[in-house]
């Protein structure tokens, strides 16, 4: 099995290596597709920890957490959610967009993202002292938080953070390249794509170009597709439903991969 490819860009790799070392919970606040998850699977390799995920939505409840009774045959039976595996067995409980979730979920996990380290399980009674490899990872993009949708301060203070942007150029460029294949000059020409995309503040674009759009676009290239349809369908597309919003793109596009003649 390949090691996931991951490119630091600052010291967040030794910080989070002295927080599982020292048994404290991480935040990390980034926005789409600047390799939040890919940041942990990466140190879930290199610290040797299974690695737990978890996606939050509106509807999240704390039994997709923590678990939930079962009707089988038999009778009932209880089946441990992602966060009791981790917390049991040792390992990295990734929580993906934790400000998605409902308030109450959250509240499961003061518990574990303080000196106690113990998960209470109400509906079976159980007190469950964290394995000494568990670690507590949450994320979050600001760009989403509003007065509905944020992480209160008694949750957010119980964690040490790190902030995630898009990679700098040069990284980036080599982030491309190694996962698509992609030769220098073309990477080069995605990464100036991008650069101009995230400067522009006269159009409505609520996230700006991922790193991973752009290597959604490459891989296309490697596999065959013309430079331009590949930024059409993997970045311009992707970004906006707004006519107007996509002819600015567009225009921006054939700026540096030509428009075909077959589109």
């Amino acid at each position: 099995m390949s090691q996931t490819y991951y490119l630091p860009q600052s010291n967040e790799v030794e910080l989070f290596q002295a927080a599982a070392q020292m048994n404290l919970p991480v935040l990390i606040k980034g926005p789409t597709g600047c390799g939040k998850t890919r940041f942990i699977e990466s140190m879930g390799e290199k610290l040797g920890r299974d690695v737990y995920t978890v996606v939050c939505h509106d509807d999240l409840s704390a039994a997709d957490l923590v678990g939930r009774h079962l009707i089988s045959e038999e009778g009932t039976y209880w089946q441990d959610g992602p966060l009791t595996k981790a917390v049991r067995n040792g390992g990295i409980c990734y929580i993906d967009e934790i400000i998605e979730a409902r308030k109450d979920t959250t509240v499961v996990l003061h518990s574990l993202a303080d000196y106690r380290r113990v998960l209470p399980i109400d509906r079976t009674g159980e007190v469950i002292e964290a394995h000494p490899d568990f670690m507590l990872v949450v994320s979050y993009n600001p760009g989403y938080q509003n007065v509905l949708k944020g992480m209160k301060p008694s949750t957010k203070q119980r964690f040490i953070s790190l902030s995630f942007t898009y990679p700098k150029p040069d990284i980036e460029k080599e982030v491309i390249i190694q996962e698509s294949g992609v030769d220098e000059e073309i990477a080069q020409k995605l990464v100036d794509i991008a650069s101009e995309i995230r400067q522009l503040s006269d159009i409505d674009i609520q996230e700006a170009v991922s790193t991973r759009l752009l290597i959604y676009a490459a891989k296309l290239m490697v596999r065959g597709f013309d430079p331009y349809q590949a930024c059409m369908h993997s970045i311009v597309e992707s970004l906006s439903d707004e006519e107007d919003v996509l002819a600015v793109l567009e225009k921006l596009i054939t700026l540096h991969f030509a428009k075909s003649s077959h589109v």
